[in-house]
């Protein structure tokens, strides 16, 4: 893989945010943090960049601090218990990926501090008064998942310009995933591009998905990122290619292992901004009074391997544009 550009995220400019966190020496006064890790999916490598983030602040596992991770792996129906048990356990900060996880943590406690890596919507799902003032117990990163699809389509449309039948693939018992298929509906609409809906409520029900998206005749297929779809992404991957399906996906790793083009924030700058929130918070801050930060830079990843095996020649200005070029 070559790195073509440094794609910085702004939000996490870190020296200016260890500024404000007040330095980089973890506020210790012999005490010992919980920190209780609730994600949606399986995102470990991202975790990994959130812990190491921490230890770079001065904490020290196993001396000042400790982690109870807990991985739904899509399977969102875990996340209510699994953050009930976090409650239990008496953490200091509830950390979560997802917004499902989010929702299930603030459901269990009004109390213990919430800090979002990623998520979306939070104002209109109730987690936030507002994105500037959120007022409650859950601060954090608003990843803009439905925002950004209005982009994804561009660059699908930018490499196929004659397109005129588009899937979109998205987990039907997600709740943020329709405001995704909604602001797609809307663009597809203006670039008069019919888009074919495909929701899925499982991992069993992928490979009928792609199925129906190669009768109904798709010639590109956008996929919401969604904690299901990235615990299935190989597999996603392999049936778009299977299905000769040009893909465009919500994060980086869905191109690393195979898919064809991401337009995404760098989710492990954003894990590791998240704990420069955890941080704030273990030095006393309240979260109510933490703004939610959103990305204002973004990775455009394409896999050039993909693109040949679906016959497809990326223009050189398009390989100059991308951050990051899987060969």
């Amino acid at each position: 893989m070559k790195n073509r550009r440094a794609a910085l995220c702004t939000i996490a400019a870190l020296p200016l945010a260890l500024a404000r966190a007040g330095g980089s020496g973890a506020q210790q006064n012999g005490r010992r943090f919980l920190v209780g890790l609730l994600d949606a999916s399986d995102r470990t490598d991202w975790w990994t960049a959130f812990r190491q983030q921490l230890t770079d602040l001065g904490y020290v596992e196993g001396r000042n601090i400790s982690y109870e991770m807990r991985l739904a792996k899509g399977e969102l129906d875990h996340l209510p218990g699994m953050a009930r048990e976090l409650v239990r356990l008496k953490a200091n900060v509830i950390a979560t990926s997802g917004t499902a996880a989010a929702i299930a943590a603030k459901k269990a406690t009004t109390t213990i501090p919430i800090v979002m890596t990623t998520g979306t919507d939070q104002v209109s799902l109730g987690l936030a008064a507002t994105l500037s003032h959120p007022g409650g117990n859950v601060t954090g990163l608003s990843t803009l998942t439905s925002e950004l699809m209005a982009k994804r389509f561009e660059l699908i449309h930018e490499l196929l310009p004659n397109l005129k039948r588009l899937a979109v693939l998205w987990h039907s018992e997600n709740v943020s995933s329709m405001a995704s298929v909604r602001d797609l509906e809307s663009v597809t609409a203006k670039a008069k591009v019919a888009l074919q809906t495909v929701g899925v409520a499982g991992p069993e029900d992928l490979a009928a998905a792609f199925l129906t998206m190669a009768q109904q005749r798709a010639e590109a297929v956008i996929v919401v990122q969604t904690p299901l779809m990235y615990t299935e992404r190989k597999v996603i991957a392999a049936l778009a290619l299977n299905n000769k399906l040009p893909s465009m996906y919500g994060a980086t790793e869905y191109v690393v292992d195979g898919g064809l083009r991401s337009y995404a924030p760098s989710y492990p700058e954003l894990f590791r901004h998240a704990a420069i929130y955890v941080h704030k918070i273990l030095a006393g801050a309240n979260p109510g009074d933490l703004p939610i930060e959103q990305p204002s830079t973004f990775e455009f990843v394409i896999n050039k391997r993909t693109a040949q095996a679906l016959g497809i020649v990326v223009a050189k200005s398009m390989l100059a544009r991308a951050t990051r070029v899987v060969e």
